[in-house]
């Protein structure tokens, strides 16, 4: 668990895992080609109205499981929800970014470590 993000990186319990999970694999399999994304939203909206319980920050916690486990193969994201790649070249397109998004996250932490060690003298 992240400190200070506790709830939303805490692992998934047997609900999420047996229940939530294989519903919510289910229905991202359908969902191929960025122009059938689904929505955290909607589907936290659907499944409720159905009687389960889950909220936004734990679908991202079993979406990411269903992606890290390979339960559904290449579940990627946008601004219109979750869906399927069509082909490697999405994915790869995909994956280009998030290593984007990686690089800058890693050179922000190196720069706060170095403005830490010379910032304090505690």
């Amino acid at each position: 668990m992240l400190k200070g993000f506790e709830i939303q990186t805490e692992p998934l319990n047997e609900y999420e895992k047996n229940t939530l999970m294989p519903i919510v694999a289910r229905g991202l399999a359908f969902k191929v080609g960025k122009e059938n994304a689904v929505t955290s939203k909607h589907i936290c909206e659907c499944l409720t109205a159905k009687g389960y319980e889950i909220d936004d920050v734990r679908l991202r916690k079993i979406v990411n499981y269903i992606r890290v486990k390979g339960v559904v193969k290449c579940v990627l994201a946008c601004g219109r929800g979750y869906y399927v790649a069509k082909n490697r070249k999405q994915a790869q397109e995909y994956t280009d970014s998030l290593k984007g998004r990686e690089d800058s996250i890693h050179a922000v932490r190196v720069a706060l470590t170095d403005q830490i060690a010379c910032a304090f003298y505690d």
